[in-house]
């Protein structure tokens, strides 16, 4: 899994790649809470990848 966190301004998105298949999910909200929307984008990803 690769993990990248891009600020803009005051936002920050977080996107999460699961490297074996190529799927992508991401997750945008404030740029105070880096942990919370990395654990949002990988529930997004697993959540993805359940219906592969």
């Amino acid at each position: 899994m690769i993990v990248e966190l891009t600020r803009n301004g005051p936002y920050l998105k977080c996107s999460v790649i699961h490297v074996a298949t190529g799927i992508e999910a991401s997750a945008i909200g404030p740029a105070s809470e880096p942990k919370g929307l990395e654990r949002i984008a990988i529930a997004k990803l697993k959540r993805a990848l359940a219906t592969q």
